[in-house]
């Protein structure tokens, strides 16, 4: 049960446990507060029978002042068991999957875009919530509840009493649960819709500038207007579908308390039953109905909160990579041993990939867009693993090393930068925990970001905005560049490193490079030849293949794809207005 309700809720197994402990806790409850209907009970019939004697009265004081302290126990212990114990697990449940989303390969994030996961983590965390401390618990323990009072109730009293008062309740679930595949269905589209506006909010802010460039604000806002109102429809439309059901169930349950009176009455008229048990079937069904209507109503979200549990389970289901958090490598040689990758899509993406980038050496990876180089940098840092193949780091098998292991040896400067709205002294020292203030100055000397920080009003205490937004696109790049610079780690990946940066800041980072990668192995992306001019090595890929390797002067002696791209720069470079 516990693995079963992990699955269900996107539960931990002590939140599963919780989750057990609270629908007891509400069933308690429930029979408590049902306690003092016996009570009035027992009380009319001495009344009316004339045995209501001090002995009597003072029972019935006692066992009052007793079920009300009953009550506000089982009250504070349901409280406990179903809100603070839910708050406890909904703050679990966004840590593991925070934890989760940062051990799952990157290919994982290909298939998932940022809005999704967004929703994951905020709004369907908080669907849950609701359910778990509001509807769950108290769906169960109704269901319990009125079960077993049900049942002593059918054997105290008249059996026909309690099928004419109980039988619309299992008539209302039914008609509750034959709508459950259309509401799942119901709210995966209205999850759809909802998806969409938020993509297109977020596209819209992203691209802000763009859509003004292009005078297409006018166009895109009204797209984007089209989907806020599918949102509505579809919202309105999941509500009204819902209606009908919980309706219909809600008018059955009324019906209830007409058989009720209609069979009390006739056998009452034939004097089969007591008034006083007529009166407690009466005052039964009216304390009863109303509850079990809200409990109806919770019903029908939960099966439409099913959709949510999934979309968490999904992610908490989703196979991560592991391997071992201890390397035995020998140096830092990395080697492509025929490897082959694909995408989801099934298109082969590289075929028979084979090149050492030795240790000492740079390694330049170039070629026309769309031929493999920066997946081939990925994969050389495990982002995604190989499906043919295998690649080494230092002799090592990098698919049996843990990833976290494996990025230790790595300092990686990206094409896409991410910086955060946080001073620049800080963004820096994110290459390397506890870097000490002179290491990260030191290291913002060496990739040239003193330039322009000493302009900056505060200094490296500079705040930069989001995502780097107060700098330009060189210095956001030159700040990734020192994050690679502080971490001094033995592997080094570029991709398009000095791909924003002026021919002159250029040169300089690669001067600093030079002094960087002593005995180190560099891989480096570029499509600029005088970035890789004083490159050992060479990889020409094209079509996911690799189509010419070696030393720079041995391809610019052939007729190459090398020596092509190089003559095409140098006219590109001479190319005038």
């Amino acid at each position: 049960m516990i693995e079963k309700l992990k699955h269900k809720y996107a539960l931990s197994t002590q939140g599963a446990k919780d989750m057990i402990r609270a629908c007891i806790c509400v069933t308690v409850t429930n029979i408590m507060l049902m306690m003092p209907a016996g009570i009035l009970f027992f009380l009319i019939k001495d009344l009316l029978e004339g045995t209501l004697g001090p002995d009597r009265k003072v029972f019935y004081i006692i066992a009052s002042i007793v079920v009300l302290l009953l009550i506000a126990v089982t009250n504070f212990i349901q409280y406990n068991a179903t809100f603070l114990t839910t708050y406890r697990e909904s703050g679990i449940r966004r840590t593991t999957i925070a934890e989760k989303l940062r051990k799952l390969p990157l290919s994982y994030f290909g298939r998932k875009n940022v809005a999704d996961l967004t929703t994951n983590i905020l709004g369907d965390c908080a669907q849950i919530e609701t359910a778990s401390s509001h509807w769950i618990p108290e769906l169960i323990g109704a269901v319990i509840s009125v079960s077993l009072v049900g049942l002593s109730l059918f054997f105290a009293f008249d059996w026909r009493m309690v099928l004419a008062s109980f039988w619309v309740i299992p008539v209302a679930f039914i008609i509750i649960i034959t709508c459950s595949g259309a509401e799942k269905n119901a709210v995966r589209k209205n999850s759809a819709v909802k998806l969409a506006m938020t993509d297109g909010i977020q596209e819209c802010l992203e691209s802000v500038r763009d859509l003004r460039a292009n005078g297409a604000e006018d166009r895109y806002m009204s797209e984007l207007e089209g989907k806020i109102r599918n949102v509505e429809k579809m919202a309105l439309f999941t509500e009204l579908k819902m209606a009908v059901y919980v309706n219909s169930s809600a008018i059955i349950l009324k019906l209830g308390i007409g058989t009720t009176a209609v069979v009390g009455g006739a056998l009452y008229a034939k004097g089969e039953i007591s008034l006083l048990t007529f009166f407690m079937f009466l005052m039964l069904v009216a304390r009863l109905y109303d509850p079990m209507q809200i409990t109806l109503q919770n019903f029908a979200a939960i099966i439409s909160c099913g959709i949510q549990c999934e979309r968490l389970d999904e992610v908490l289901s989703a196979g991560i990579q592991t391997g071992s958090e201890t390397m035995n490598n020998t140096g830092y040689d990395i080697v492509f041993d025929h490897v082959g990758f694909r995408y989801s899509d099934e298109t082969d993406v590289l075929t028979d990939v084979s090149f050492t980038a030795k240790q000492g050496q740079v390694t330049a990876l170039i070629g026309p867009s769309g031929g493999g180089k920066t997946t081939i940098s990925r994969l050389a840092a495990r982002f995604w693993d190989v499906n043919e193949g295998r690649i080494l780091l230092g002799g090592e098998d990098i698919s049996k090393i843990d990833p976290e292991t494996l990025l230790k040896n790595y300092s990686i400067v990206f094409q896409d930068v991410t910086l955060f709205n946080n001073s620049i002294m800080e963004n820096i020292r994110i290459g390397k925990e506890g870097a000490s203030d002179a290491d990260v100055i030191e290291a913002a000397k060496l990739a040239n970001c003193d330039q322009f920080v000493e302009l900056l009003p505060e200094k490296y205490d500079t705040y930069i905005g989001e995502n780097g937004s107060e700098l330009s696109g060189g210095e956001r790049q030159r700040i990734s560049i020192a994050r690679a610079f502080l971490k001094d780690a033995p592997v080094i990946l570029l991709d398009e490193a000095t791909a924003s940066l002026d021919a002159e800041n250029e040169t300089a980072i690669q001067e600093a490079l030079s002094r960087l990668i002593k005995d180190k192995t560099v891989l480096i992306i570029a499509h600029r030849m005088r970035t890789i001019a004083n490159a050992d090595h060479i990889v020409v890929l094209k079509d996911g293949v690799v189509a010419e390797q070696g030393s720079p002067e041995f391809l610019s002696g052939s007729d190459s794809i090398y020596s092509h791209m190089t003559k095409q720069q140098m006219i590109s470079q001479n190319w005038k207005m």
